[in-house]
């Protein structure tokens, strides 16, 4: 048996965050097992996450537009399916209903997996499909060997549906590397005079694309409450994205735009000082997101959290435990949870350490990839 893995992302690798992580300890992991990793993405990734995921086992390749149904990416698969003929296809972000595990079982591809990372639509009603969808859902996935759903809520979503048995989907929670925690004082302050935070303010912080579904007009109306009644206060936004102009002017407009800062992306928000630098996390979604990868990583730093009750947060978040949950879209919630923490640096320090306990429990990369690994079969 070929003892190669061949793990296919739709995304390019732009910075060193959970899927990142994720990819360096699963090739740690199967080198020392004595399985190759062949990992691949939409591009190759830029140098200082390239620098961070090489290792002896570890090769690169790229295979674009894998999410999107075409002619091209099919060939590109099959070119390394041949090239590579690896034991175990794993797929993430490439879509739930593709012809790939059909193509890998042809290419005698021995396991194929599939991790559903999906956030739904705002408002998603999880209900039965009907008759004609779960049939043709079902016979497109026959060959795959199991479904990982990244929470209980993307869980139900795949069971509750009827698109596939309950039986053939799993749920291993994401993780965060817990090695890569630095909480230097000093990286803190780094971070704070790079991006213009004051000393002494209370630094909030929200990292996400910046688009509608991250509830960031929100999370500027919501500010502009907390800024009228705590003044020592700054909120940063770290993430990329194609409303960034209109928000940024959505802050000016507002008045506020003196107390908040846009980092753009964070290559490494661990190393560069991100988490160490926060009192406080937003997330403010209003899509239903599949985990919340940023919340467990703000956690795993003593950080509480300020974040809407949608998809699967409730499931990172304990409301009054680690940290508050509010309704989507509830400006005013929203701020008054965040007043009451700035108010309250005994409460912060109380449901921080809270959250780091949850963390260090349920969401260690390194039992998370070892799960993956046992479903593999490699290992046992």
């Amino acid at each position: 048996m070929n003892r190669t893995v061949l793990s296919v992302f739709g995304l390019r690798p732009t910075r060193i965050g959970g899927t990142e992580s994720y990819v360096r300890e699963l090739s740690v992991q199967l080198g020392q097992h004595g399985w190759e990793s062949v990992v691949c993405f939409e591009a190759l990734p830029p140098e200082p996450v390239r620098q961070y995921l090489d290792l002896p086992n570890v090769t690169f390749e790229v295979v674009q537009n894998v999410w999107r149904p075409a002619w091209q990416p099919v060939r590109d698969l099959t070119r390394l399916l041949r090239r590579h003929r690896p034991a175990i296809l794993h797929l993430h972000y490439t879509g739930f209903l593709s012809l790939y595990p059909w193509l890998a079982r042809f290419h005698g591809v021995k396991k194929v997996f599939f991790t559903d990372h999906v956030s739904r639509e705002e408002g998603h009603v999880i209900s039965r499909a009907p008759g004609w969808k779960r049939a043709m859902t079902r016979l497109i996935n026959q060959p795959l060997t199991t479904v990982i759903s990244i929470s209980d809520y993307n869980r139900r979503c795949v069971v509750d549906a009827g698109l596939l048995p309950k039986e053939r989907v799993v749920r291993i929670y994401n993780a965060v590397d817990l090695s890569r925690r630095n909480e230097s004082p000093e990286l803190g302050k780094g971070f704070r005079r790079r991006h213009g935070v004051p000393d002494g303010r209370i630094m909030v912080v929200q990292v996400s694309w910046i688009i509608p579904e991250k509830g960031i007009a929100d999370l500027l109306n919501a500010a502009r409450i907390v800024i009228d009644n705590e003044a020592n206060v700054h909120f940063v936004l770290a993430g990329e994205g194609k409303f960034r102009g209109e928000y940024t002017r959505r802050a000016e407009d507002l008045g506020i735009a003196g107390n908040v800062s846009w980092t753009g992306l964070v290559t490494d928000p661990f190393a560069e000082g991100l988490y160490a630098a926060a009192d406080i996390l937003c997330q403010m979604s209003r899509w239903e997101e599949g985990f919340g990868w940023v919340i467990s990583e703000a956690m795993a730093y003593g950080i509480p959290v300020v974040a809407t009750r949608v998809g699967a947060i409730p499931e990172t978040v304990q409301d009054g435990i680690t940290g508050f949950l509010v309704n989507r879209g509830d400006d005013s919630a929203m701020a008054d949870a965040i007043i009451n923490l700035i108010r309250s640096p005994e409460l912060r320090a109380q449901l921080g350490a809270a959250g780091r306990l949850v963390t260090e429990a349920e969401f260690d990369l390194g039992n998370y990839v070892g799960q993956v690994l046992r479903l593999y079969g490699i290992g046992d």
